[in-house]
């Protein structure tokens, strides 16, 4: 990882500004008060620490605009939960929000590469939500976080759903009396069983019955292998819609087979 980068998601570290004693009182006191402006004042004067942060990840093979971008995500996190009341330093609260927020991403999103822009907008549909709950308090509606940021609602679940972690075949699903059941003991392997050209057999009986649409659509998802946003583009209907008539149709499939 390039440690000395000048610049980094945009910014130029070499001139990231620096606050004063008395600026950072002053800017508190407006933050208090709900001054959106002191507020990014204060992030910005602010980005140095995360600069420091990310560089005790040197070592590994992560790309620095993406870790500095995730530390941000802490640092913003942590300027809207600090109290200025429990008389510690900013940078002593601040620090291990930081530092836990790239730890969190490196655990959780890392697995699967995923693409920087994908990655981007899920970034900002997570802090939107984030404040909007704040803001609210409630869980806000995908429409509500695509309003927010700008972003078309379908985007924004395709991203969420991209940087989701995939599940560990060693996942319980079940326990008792020390008897466990995972996943991998839901799954088994039909390759090779006499059965499985019957229930072929009854796997396009079901496709059958449903709509011209749902057949294409599954045909595309399971059959050819391609993702929603694939398969709306070609169809030419939303991803939320695919996944609607995806849903739907598997649902009745299900009920079929039963």
């Amino acid at each position: 990882m390039a440690l000395y980068k000048v610049e980094i998601c945009g910014v130029n570290t070499a001139k990231l500004p620096l606050l004063t004693k008395e600026e950072k009182k002053e800017l508190w006191e407006r933050i208090a008060k709900g001054d959106k402006e002191a507020r990014e004042r204060y992030i910005q004067g602010n980005l140095r620490l995360v600069l420091s942060i990310i560089q005790r990840f040197s070592n590994s093979n992560e790309n620095m605009d993406d870790l500095f971008q995730i530390g941000c995500i802490g640092l913003i996190k942590a300027v809207d939960n600090f109290d200025v009341k429990q008389e510690v330093q900013f940078s002593t609260y601040a620090v291990p929000m930081i530092l836990g927020e790239i730890k969190r991403y490196l655990r959780d999103y890392n697995s699967i590469r995923v693409s920087r822009s994908v990655r981007d907008i899920a970034y900002k549909a997570i802090y939107a939500k984030e404040n909007l709950t704040r803001k609210n308090n409630r869980e806000p509606s995908i429409n509500e976080i695509a309003t927010e940021i700008g972003i078309d609602k379908e985007e924004v679940v395709y991203a969420m759903d991209a940087i989701q972690s995939p599940m560990s075949l060693y996942e319980p699903v079940y326990s008792e009396g020390g008897d466990t059941l995972y996943v991998m003991d839901q799954i088994k392997d039909k390759k090779n069983k006499e059965e499985t050209w019957v229930e072929n057999m009854a796997l396009r009986d079901a496709i059958d019955r449903l709509s011209e649409r749902e057949r294409n659509i599954i045909d595309l998802r399971f059959f050819k292998g391609k993702t929603q946003m694939e398969v709306s583009q070609e169809v030419g209907i939303s991803q939320a819609q695919v996944s609607r008539l995806e849903k739907n149709a598997l649902k009745s499939m299900r009920n079929y087979l039963s």
